[in-house]
C-alpha cells in the first residue's frame, strides 16, 4: 500500500496527461498548478504568454499620409462620417490598440467638411498637426484650433469633428478605448437632438451655447478660477471643463524654462490638468508636452505606465529596450509599460518638442503605478 500522499504514477502517464489537457482545453478551462519541464504543458509560460504591445515608430510623413490623401480622393462623407487610420500595434493586433489602453488615430478632413454629432464613452482628445481650420464643436463650444492646440472629447459628452477655414487639416486623437472595451463600457450615440418650440428635433450640428472662446476666457488662468462659472456643469461632468489647451501657452511656458536644469529622467515636462482641481483632465488618461533642449539626453526609465510620444517639433531618436528608433515630427512611438526608454535631441541647435499620452491616472487609482530609472552609475533606482 503506498503512504498517504504519494503520488501514484500511471504507466501511461503521458497519454493520461495528454488526454486531460484536451479536456481542459475543450472546456474552456486552464490549468494552473507546478510549472512542468514539459513545454507543451508549461503552465506559466502560456499563462503569462498572452499578446502584449511591443515598441513601435509609425511615420506620418511615409507612412500615414499618402494614405490619407489618397483616402480624401476615395472615401467620401457620404461613404463615411469618419476619415482615421487607427495605429494598430503589431503585438496586439488584430485588436485597435496602439498599446493596450490607448490608441492613436491620425485624421484628415477635406475642407469645409463637419461631422454629425455623437457622443461616446471613451475619453478623447485632439490634437492638431497641420491646418489652422481644424474644428470640433464640444457641448455648445465651436473650438477651432490649430498646430499644437489640443481639444478635449470628454466621456459622454456631444462632440463633432471637421474643418472650417477652406483647406484641409490635419490632426491626431488619442483614446482610452482599448482599456474602456476591456471593461466591457463602450457606448456610442449618434443621435442627436435639441429642443425646438418645445419639440426634440435632430440636428446634424450642434446650435453653440457658449462663445468660441469660453475654455480659454474661464478657465486659461492659472490660480485664478471664476466663482461666477463654477456652477456650470460641462458635459458630463467627468472631465476638465476646459475644453481647449492652446499650444502657444504651453511653448511660452516651456520656453520661459529652458535655462532650468529640468529632471535628468523627463527632461522639462508639463503635464495637462484640470484647472479646477489640479488633476489630469481625464479620470483614465493624462497628456504632457516635453521639452528637450538641444543635444540633450534622458536618463533610462521605466514604469508600469503605458505611453504614446508623439514628436511634435524637432527630430532625434529614443532608445527602448536596447533598440533604437528615429523619429520627426508627427511620427507616434509607442512605448508599452515595463520598457525602459530614453529619449535623445540629435540637434545642437533646436529643440525638440514631444506630446506624450500616459495611461497613469489609471494606474494611481489603482495603485499600481511605479517608476525606476537608472542614475549615472547605472544603479536602478525608484522614482515613484
Amino acid at each position: 500500500m503506498n503512504a498517504p500522499g504519494n503520488v501514484h504514477r500511471l504507466p501511461n502517464r503521458e497519454t493520461a496527461l495528454k488526454s486531460m489537457y484536451d479536456q481542459i482545453s475543450a472546456k474552456s478551462m486552464f490549468p494552473f498548478w507546478a510549472q512542468s519541464t514539459d513545454v507543451t504543458n508549461d503552465e506559466i509560460k502560456q499563462l503569462m504568454g498572452g499578446k502584449k504591445a511591443i515598441p513601435y515608430l509609425w511615420r506620418c510623413a511615409e507612412d500615414i499620409e499618402p494614405i490619407l490623401n489618397q483616402a480624401v480622393e476615395l472615401i467620401t462623407m457620404d461613404d463615411s462620417e469618419r476619415r482615421s487610420l487607427v495605429l494598430v500595434n503589431p503585438g496586439l493586433a488584430p485588436k485597435r490598440a496602439t498599446v493596450s489602453t490607448m490608441y492613436t488615430a491620425y485624421r484628415l478632413n477635406d475642407a469645409n467638411e463637419i461631422m454629425p454629432p455623437h457622443k461616446h464613452s471613451p475619453s478623447a482628445i485632439r490634437f492638431g498637426l497641420k491646418g489652422k481650420g481644424n474644428f470640433t464643436g464640444v457641448d455648445g463650444e465651436d473650438v477651432v484650433f490649430g498646430p499644437g492646440d489640443m481639444v478635449l472629447t470628454p466621456n459622454d459628452t456631444w462632440h463633432n469633428h471637421g474643418t472650417v477655414g477652406g483647406e484641409q487639416a490635419l490632426n491626431l486623437s488619442v483614446l482610452d478605448f482599448p482599456l474602456v472595451e476591456t471593461l466591457n463600457a463602450v457606448h456610442f450615440d449618434h443621435n442627436y437632438m435639441e429642443e425646438e418650440n418645445g419639440v426634440m428635433v435632430k440636428k446634424k450640428q450642434q446650435t453653440p451655447r457658449f462663445t468660441s472662446d469660453y475654455s480659454q476666457r474661464i478657465y486659461g488662468y492659472g490660480g485664478l478660477m471664476p466663482r461666477f462659472a463654477s456652477k456650470e456643469k460641462r458635459g458630463a461632468g467627468f472631465s476638465s471643463p476646459m475644453f481647449v489647451y492652446r499650444w502657444d501657452m504651453m511653448r511660452e511656458l516651456l520656453e520661459r524654462h529652458k535655462d532650468w536644469d529640468g529632471d535628468p529622467y523627463e527632461a522639462l515636462m508639463v503635464e495637462y490638468i484640470d484647472p479646477t482641481s489640479g488633476g489630469p483632465v481625464f479620470k483614465t488618461i493624462t497628456f504632457f508636452a516635453q521639452m528637450l533642449r538641444p543635444g540633450e539626453r534622458t536618463r533610462p526609465i521605466r514604469q508600469t505606465g503605458n505611453l504614446l510620444v508623439a514628436p511634435f517639433e524637432g527630430r532625434g531618436h529614443s532608445i527602448i529596450d536596447g533598440e533604437r528608433f528615429d523619429w520627426k515630427e508627427f511620427d507616434t512611438l509607442a512605448v508599452p509599460g515595463g520598457t525602459w526608454c530614453e529619449h535623445v535631441n540629435d540637434s545642437d541647435k533646436d529643440p525638440v518638442f514631444l506630446f506624450v499620452a500616459s495611461d497613469e491616472p489609471t494606474l494611481k487609482k489603482l495603485d499600481l503605478f511605479k517608476k525606476w530609472g537608472r542614475d549615472k552609475n547605472d544603479e536602478i533606482v525608484q522614482l515613484a
